[in-house]
């Protein structure tokens, strides 16, 4: 009860904690095989995508940014990303290259824990490791690549009369640029958590 009274429920944290169950009826469009359920999974999903940046862009504009508000923000983001990619390897969503993908997802989820670890290491020794320009565009490649991947399979299934035959070159476009966004992401986030031991490793070397 204390801890509900003290935090304030506001429309930016509600935006950012509606992530969860936005993610978790995501994954369920997505496994499910009725019409129109891939399309509901991609628009959810950039609805949920954009919701990160209107809940920032609130609490700035009204004076509500709050430590609990940057903590979720943070910690939500990470979870909704990898929940997501996880399913979309585990869908298909990867075709050829489902093997492949999943060791890069737990090259993601792997830098995640080591990142985190480091800040609450760094937390009880009074220290600070705020997100960077990189990590920001990595979370940027993140979200790019699942909703490129989402679309994929939203033009496949429900737009399938539209997109065949000559024009199968456009679905391979959209899940190419997809599969890109997805490289990226993936290099950005080991060379950006580099870059964070480079700058705070020291707090886990004594």
């Amino acid at each position: 009860m204390r801890f509900c009274e003290s935090v304030r429920f506001n429309l930016p944290n509600i935006l950012t904690l509606s992530r969860i169950p936005a993610m978790f009826v995501i994954v369920a469009l997505m496994y499910s095989d009725f019409v129109w359920a891939a399309t509901g999974a991609f628009w959810l999903f950039i609805a949920a995508a954009l919701s990160d940046w209107l809940d920032g862009k609130l609490a700035r504009a009204s004076g509500q940014v709050s430590t609990f508000g940057r903590f979720m923000d943070a910690v939500i983001d990470k979870v909704m990303v990898i929940g997501l990619m996880v399913a979309l390897v585990n869908g298909g969503y990867f075709l050829g290259y489902r093997t492949t993908a999943m060791l890069l997802v737990l090259a993601i989820i792997g830098r995640e824990f080591m990142i985190s670890g480091l800040r609450m290491v760094a937390a009880t020794k009074g220290v600070v490791v705020e997100a960077d320009a990189g990590g920001k565009v990595k979370t940027f490649l993140q979200l790019n690549a699942i909703g490129w991947l989402l679309g994929t399979r939203m033009l496949t299934t429900d737009f399938g009369e539209v997109f065949n035959g000559d024009q199968n070159w456009q679905v391979a476009i959209v899940h190419n640029v997809g599969l890109g966004f997805f490289v990226l992401s993936v290099i950005l986030t080991i060379t950006s958590g580099y870059a964070y031991y480079r700058r705070h490793g020291h707090v886990v070397r004594d």
